[in-house]
This record gives structure tokens, sequence and C-alpha cells, in this order.
């Protein structure tokens, strides 16, 4: 995984979207603003905000975002049409996170993940950001060490994020078991792969968004369908 040559990511499928998240020599701001709207609402639908704020600003510059008042971020969330779920709420959050790159960061969020740090220290720095919380931030850092070749000291504290595809997939997979609560599917991440315990996210999360879903699973397209009893039973 960390010898493959990176590729663009598609966090969102719409091609200028994805174009800006995935700069992070010029634009480093806009992933971690991404990552603080991914919250409640479909991952793409949150991870699209960021440009979709560039359009009605006419661009991402730390400098047009900073300049930015609560209202006028409300505004740009609200209307049209709302960006999220929580308006105001993600307003603050978004208002906040800018401030905080701009006051803590020098206006350089790439500072987060710069010098090869220690996961532990990128995971808090993420933390730090109002509205995060361990699901993201381990996500943020998940991201940043998996698909952008981030260099990091060790992995260790890259939790996997338990969300529910996750829980669904490890625990039909016999991996924990299928009422496990977030911090059981946590620790036994940490148990399967000691020195990278994130490594287990994104293929359980594909897993179950694509195939292992709650209702009628396609096991038969599973690539782990060889491996998962529950595939067995449903045969």
């Amino acid at each position: 995984m960390f010898r493959a040559p990176k590729q663009s990511i598609e966090f969102t499928g719409v091609p200028d979207a994805d174009a800006l998240l995935n700069d992070l020599t010029a634009h480093p701001h806009a992933f971690v603003l991404a990552c603080v709207m991914d919250r409640q609402i479909k991952a793409e639908k949150a991870w699209i905000i960021p440009y979709r704020i560039s359009e009605k600003v006419g661009g991402f510059s730390m400098d047009a975002l900073t300049a930015l008042r609560e209202s006028d971020v409300e505004l740009l969330m609200s209307q049209p049409e709302p960006l999220h779920r929580f308006v105001k709420k993600m307003s603050n959050y978004f208002r906040s996170a800018v401030q905080r790159i701009a006051e803590e960061y020098g206006g350089d969020a790439a500072r987060i993940w710069a010098d090869k740090p220690a996961s532990a220290e990128v995971v808090y720095r993420f933390l730090r950001f109002d509205g995060v919380g361990p699901k993201i931030a381990s996500m943020a850092a998940n991201i940043l060490a998996r698909d952008f070749k981030i260099a990091f000291a060790e992995h260790s504290c890259i939790d996997i994020s338990a969300d529910t595809h996750v829980r669904r997939v490890l625990g039909r997979l016999g991996l924990c078991s299928t009422d496990a609560t977030v911090e059981q599917v946590i620790y036994k991440a940490k148990a399967l792969h000691p020195t990278f315990p994130g490594i287990l996210d994104f293929p359980s999360w594909e897993i179950g968004r694509t195939w292992c879903k709650a209702r009628a699973p396609e096991c038969d397209k599973c690539y782990m369908r060889l491996l998962c009893p529950t595939a067995s039973l449903n045969k």
C-alpha cells in the first residue's frame, strides 16, 4: 500500500471538486474542512461542501475564507440550497476550522501532518477542531497515510472508524460479535493489526456499502464470500 504510487482520490464523483480536495499543495485546507463537514449526511455530499463554497466565493484561498464572517458562512451554507442537514452548527464548525488553520498553522493546513509526525499527534490535532471526534480524526489521518501517502513516524494510533458499515461487516465476518459496540470494534481492530488498526477501515466500509448491506446482502458478489461464515449461511 505504501509503495504504490499516489493516485487521485474520488471523494465526490465531481472532477473539479475532487481536484480541489486532492490538492494538498495549494489547498490543504480543503481536505481538512471536508473532514470537519463529514457527519450525519452521505459522505459525498459532505465532501463536496468546500467546492460548493468555492463556487460561491469565487475561489478557495485562505485569505478569502478568513475574511468571511459567521453570517457570511451561514448564508453560503444555506442558500440557494442547504449544503448540510445542520446548516447553523456546521457553519460554525466551518468558520471555527478556518480560524484555527489561520491562527495555529499560519494559514497552511499541511503543517498538521508535516515532518513525519507520530500518528497520535496528527489524530490529536484533528481532534482540536470543533465538532471533530475520534472517528473523524482517525479517518482523516487514515486517508492521509493510506491514500495521500503522507509519511508518519508510525501508524499505531490510527484507529478504525467504526461506523455502521464497518461494525456490520466485522460482525458478519465473525471477527467480533454482531452487536459489538463502537469501542469493542475499535479494540478488536487493534488486536487484529496493532501496528496500523485503521488499515482495516476502508475495505470493511467498502464491503458494507457495496455488498454487505443491512438488508438483502449480495454475498455472491463480495470478495470475502469464501471466508465469511454469514455468506456460507446465505447460500
